[in-house]
């Protein structure tokens, strides 16, 4: 299981990556067009210096929805391999069989 802190610092960056998206998108959509102005453009870059780091999605961790590991993460499933055996063997997961011989 991992630390509850590092769960909850990975959820706050979810939070303020969804409140921020569309003004980082904006900014990144002027500072992408070669069509404006070069003021302009060094403008929005600054604008988005001065938007908090954690608002970059790039900074969300994907971690495992049982037990909160960050590796091993099967996106399709939002779990990591462990949980994902785990459950199986006990027939949590429909469809999931874990072979044997």
């Amino acid at each position: 299981m991992a630390k509850t802190s590092s769960i909850e610092k990975n959820n706050r960056r979810r939070k303020m990556t969804a409140k921020f998206a569309k003004k980082r998108a904006e900014l990144k959509s002027v500072v992408m067009d070669r069509e404006t102005s070069p003021e302009v453009r060094i403008q929005a870059v600054m604008k988005l210096a001065q938007l908090p780091r954690n608002g970059a999605k790039v900074r969300i961790r994907n971690r495992c929805e049982v037990t909160g590991r960050p590796r091993a993460f099967y996106r399709k499933l939002k779990m990591s391999r462990l949980a994902l055996r785990e459950l199986g063997n006990q027939g949590m997961i429909p469809g999931l069989v874990k072979s044997s011989w």
